[in-house]
């Protein structure tokens, strides 16, 4: 009897939140340790469902660099990066294209359907969902300042986000490959982080929530904080204690609030049903940034 009580007080601390979030959209990019192992993919997988059958909208957008990067070798290409970011030429993009499209996006939607959920697939391409513009880096050089081609890659230009709403109306979770259309109908190679920060702005949602394989954004102290202001952020990026692969999170996140985006949350996808702890309990797991 104890542990049926202590049951309904969990049910009953959660009202509130579930409460607050019906009809609302939450936008989670899915990556890392809870893309790879079992038991992640499951407790991931039923954290989806739950969130639909309660009444809150989710759309999923999901990365796979390092099962991109293993396809890669195993077709005798050898992955390069510039400043983070994957050189992708034509065979490279073929697949990308393979690897988020087909193998990850289609377990992805399977596991959630295996769990009573209504899953979609989408690449970026579908209904011209993701617009994008090839990025440009640059470094300093003796001359000045040299352009580097790294190929296909874009950067977001625009998101139509009708053609997530009509899923949603139907009570279908669209899961969403980070691959968008160029000017000339060129395929590109999308930063999934920022894939998920412009859809979450277009469709105005209430959370983006980075599922990452680090407990949230660490201070100078080595602990988490569990709240962060924008202008703190700043500073941490200034100072170098927001750095490497935290870096374009936090951009991501700044992007999507500036995007209208109510809360970003950096959280821990190594924990299973960490969804579910961030979003119904008070004090919440990882790092939540604020405007």
């Amino acid at each position: 009897m104890t542990d049926s009580i202590t049951k309904a007080e969990i049910l009953i601390e959660a009202l509130p939140y579930i409460r607050t979030f019906y009809g609302k959209t939450f936008v989670v990019k899915y990556g890392g340790a809870a893309q790879v192992k079992d038991e992640l993919k499951e407790s991931f997988a039923k954290d989806i469902v739950l969130l639909a059958f309660i009444g809150i909208r989710v759309a999923i957008v999901h990365g796979g660099g390092p099962k991109i990067s293993v396809t890669m070798e195993k077709m005798g290409k050898t992955p390069t990066f510039v400043q983070g970011q994957r050189v992708t030429d034509a065979e490279t993009m073929d697949i990308v294209e393979m690897v988020l499209g087909g193998l990850i996006n289609k377990e992805i939607v399977s596991l959630i359907n295996a769990h009573g959920g209504k899953a979609v697939g989408l690449s970026g391409k579908d209904g011209g969902l993701i617009r994008a513009k090839r990025t440009v880096l640059r470094k300093p050089s003796g001359a000045g300042e040299e352009v580097i081609d790294i190929g296909l890659v874009g950067e977001v230009t625009s998101i139509e986000p009708e053609v997530i709403r009509c899923l949603e109306r139907e009570g279908f979770i669209p899961v969403i490959s980070p691959i968008g259309t160029g000017p000339k109908g060129e395929t590109l190679n999308i930063n999934a982080d920022f894939a998920a920060a412009s859809v979450a702005s277009a469709l105005r949602a209430e959370k983006l929530i980075l599922l990452t394989d680090v407990p949230g954004i660490i201070d100078e102290e080595g602990k988490t904080i569990s709240t962060l202001k924008r202008e703190r952020a700043k500073k941490l990026i200034h100072d170098g204690t927001i750095k490497g692969g935290m870096l374009p999170k936090v951009h991501a996140c700044m992007k999507a609030i500036d995007g209208g985006v109510a809360k970003t949350h950096i959280i821990d996808g190594r924990i299973p049903h960490c969804l579910l702890l961030e979003i119904f309990t008070k004090e919440g797991i990882g790092t939540e940034i604020l405007g």
